[in-house]
């Protein structure tokens, strides 16, 4: 059965969708053993040998599997040097319909080495490429192979928890925009998009900022955490509207327990994002973390709220999701795809700000791991937070 591209597809024609996960895994470098597990990996998850594909006559897009794709691997001699292996590896954009969606960076080394898994979004989000490091961390440690795991992306909105429907303003907004899409008569061809990819990309350079926590401090920081009722991601998202001085920050969100369809392991998309919006001024870092707490909670518990931005995407035009980042913030010209682009989405202002913790991971195999978050167009900065043996980095893109 084919696996068509639905919700997912917000992140096809958009610039810098991509990340990663850097991990120094504790074992030598030993090019046999690394290959033999990345072919362990493909044979559980079918999408590493697909790439994107359009059906001839429906035009649908839908994940395309071939035998002879490899998952291509670059090794560098230098991991301090990292930033710059890893926008050379993305400079020039993404072609998803003729390239493998994971592409690695090894740091070979005798004692422990270190290995960068850049992903499409296309391929996952963050909890799903952060899954198969570790698979690919305990298969090359200790022979474990993966279990193979089927990929169900979401394709109906009848999918999503009841009450995820848009509300009738929402629904009119969407329908709006997409019989402007339909009467504007046009679409935007991949090759137009490629070259405002590559523009984009030149144009807009980014920066990434590392911050390490070591064990002892996020333990003290948990207990605190623990002391005023509110968790380390209300915690996270606090520091950066104090930081930053906003008071809206937009927070990621694991939607898998939601998702009857969901195989545990399997790569693809299973994420929402809610936006956290609090009054709160206070200098007191623990009373907007409680502000934060309270409105973040109020979002997750509520359907509508939480699956949103999913279900705007099920509602839209595909081609105009197409549209929505070329027409906002390149040259192509649809009021249509701007109006998305811009009200919707934020490519236009480009002033947001955003949060996405993948908590914490207890791994033998891994010294030390970080999450390199996708630069969204929409954000001005957009911070990853990772834990692996509760040492925990962040690691923030902002634009320079």
């Amino acid at each position: 059965m084919k696996q068509y591209i639905l919700t997912e597809r917000a992140h096809l024609m958009c610039p810098n969708m991509h990340f990663g996960i850097k991990a120094k895994i504790d074992a030598g470098y030993d090019e046999g053993k690394f290959h033999d597990a990345l072919r362990a990996l493909a044979s559980a998850h079918p999408f590493l040998k697909s790439n994107v594909a359009r059906e001839a006559k429906s035009g649908k897009l839908y994940y395309c599997q071939h035998q002879e794709i490899k998952i291509p691997v670059f090794e560098k001699d230098n991991a301090s040097r990292w930033q710059d292996d890893y926008s050379d590896m993305t400079r020039y954009g993404w072609d998803a319909f003729k390239k493998c969606l994971l592409k690695l960076i090894v740091y070979p080394d005798r004692e422990s080495f270190e290995v960068i898994f850049i992903a499409h979004h296309l391929l996952g989000d963050g909890r799903s490429i952060l899954n198969l490091v570790c698979e690919f961390a305990n298969c090359y440690l200790s022979g474990k192979t993966p279990t193979l795991a089927e990929e169900s992306p979401i394709l109906s909105i009848d999918e999503l928890p009841k009450g995820s429907q848009l509300s009738s303003v929402n629904k009119l907004i969407i329908g709006y925009a997409n019989r402007k899409w339909k009467h504007e008569g046009h679409t935007v061809s991949y090759e137009d998009y490629r070259k405002f990819e590559t523009e984009f990309i030149a144009d807009n350079p980014v920066s990434y900022l590392e911050e390490v926590w070591e064990p002892r401090k996020t333990e003290e920081v948990l207990r605190k955490c623990h002391e005023h009722g509110v968790s380390l991601n209300d915690y996270l998202v606090a520091e950066m509207m104090r930081k930053e001085k906003t008071n809206r920050v937009v927070a990621a969100v694991d939607i898998r327990r939601h998702l009857s369809r969901y195989k545990v392991g399997a790569l693809g998309n299973y994420a929402s994002a809610t936006a956290i919006e609090v009054s709160n001024k206070s200098e007191d870092i623990w009373n907007i973390a409680r502000s934060v707490s309270e409105r973040l909670k109020k979002n997750i518990s509520n359907p509508g709220k939480l699956m949103m931005i999913l279900a705007c995407y099920l509602y839209m035009e595909p081609e105009l999701i197409d549209a929505a980042a070329i027409s906002a913030i390149g040259r192509f010209n649809s009021s249509a795809g701007k109006f998305i682009g811009s009200a919707i989405l934020g490519y236009k202002k480009r002033n947001g700000y955003s949060v996405t913790n993948l908590g914490n991971v207890d791994n033998p195999n891994i010294v030390e791991a970080m999450f390199i978050p996708p630069a969204s167009p929409a954000n001005v900065k957009t911070m990853g937070v990772l834990s692996v043996n509760h040492r925990l980095k962040k690691c923030t893109a902002h634009y320079q």
